[in-house]
């Protein structure tokens, strides 16, 4: 079909989760509790690390990386998402839908990677425990953490390409409270079988890539904790690993669901979508704290330190 001569679509209307206002208004407080959570529980980690010098070491400095891509990954949907709970025009332009998915894959990308980097690290402490300072030094974590934000950079422009160069003349209804890639390929006015094919093969490749090595990571940290001679020590490993295993089957499950299959609408597309996007982010900070003493600790020193500045 000849589509040079269509009207571009200038903007698009999302369908959202529910048209019922009363629901609406739930979805709302809902997703509003756990972002202000979010918001709460990542600075929390950020400013705990920043200020506790005892956490000044390769794993805490990950794990504030991490902390800071889920509060940007979760900022790129929920705000917005927010304002269409409660606004009866659910306008999006088509330069702010671009812009949004650009910056979704960009900090989805960039996590993907970044639980790579952290499973990375727990090989080197647990596997390579005498070299682990000459390794993990800060020059190669800092070298690493922008490697992730550079990757995931890579992946946002593959993503995004495509889909920007697709015409769309309407209609302009996605069927989401996001834009995201699967959906803006249902509404494109022309043959999508090869941008799909695209993006399939770098969500499948990145996601492949990453689930590889950290199934290999895994697989050297299980067979030296199992060898350690001190229950206490083994159990330690154990915890840790355990955490950072949840955030990554948390994370990774919902997206390979969505991403790495054609552009069909599911019925658990838009629970899924909530999942990754608000409920894992509000998470990811309560599994690290909760499982970590160290952490658990040095929050409870900065809470005292902050009620005594505040009674002066």
């Amino acid at each position: 079909m000849d589509v040079r001569n269509e009207t571009r679509v200038t903007e698009f209307i999302f369908l959202g989760l529910s048209s019922n206002r009363e629901l609406q208004m739930i979805f709302f407080a809902l997703f509003l509790v756990m972002y202000l959570g979010t918001i709460a529980g990542n600075l929390l980690i950020m400013t705990t690390i920043y200020v506790d010098s005892q956490l000044h070491s390769p794993m805490y400095f990950l794990l504030c990386n991490l902390a800071f891509i889920d509060l940007s990954f979760s900022t790129v949907t929920v705000p917005r998402a927010l304002v269409l709970f409660l606004l009866p025009s659910k306008t999006i332009s088509f330069r702010d839908c671009m812009t949004q998915l650009f910056f979704l894959h960009f900090t989805a990308g960039a996590e993907c990677f970044h639980l790579v980097l952290m499973a990375y690290d727990r090989y080197v402490a647990i596997c390579k425990p005498l070299h682990y300072t000459k390794i993990m030094n800060k020059q190669v974590c800092l070298l690493l953490v922008v490697s992730s934000w550079a990757g995931g950079f890579i992946h946002a422009f593959a993503q995004s390409l495509p889909i920007i160069q697709l015409p769309f003349c309407g209609p302009n209804e996605i069927n989401h409270f996001f834009c995201e890639g699967p959906n803006l390929f249902l509404l494109a006015c022309t043959s999508t079988f090869i941008s799909e094919i695209v993006n399939m093969a770098n969500s499948g490749s990145l996601a492949v890539s990453c689930f590889v090595v950290l199934v290999i990571s895994y697989g050297y940290i299980i067979s030296t904790i199992l060898k350690m001679d001190s229950a206490e020590g083994r159990w330690k490993a154990f915890s840790t690993c355990a955490s950072h295993l949840l955030v990554v089957i948390l994370f990774y499950g919902p997206i390979a669901f969505v991403y790495m299959r054609p552009s069909e609408a599911f019925a658990a597309d838009k629970p899924l979508a909530v999942f990754y996007t608000t409920v894992t982010p509000w998470l990811n900070p309560i599994i690290y704290t909760l499982r970590n003493e160290k952490a658990r600790k040095a929050m409870k020193k900065l809470w005292i330190l902050f009620t005594k500045v505040d009674q002066k």
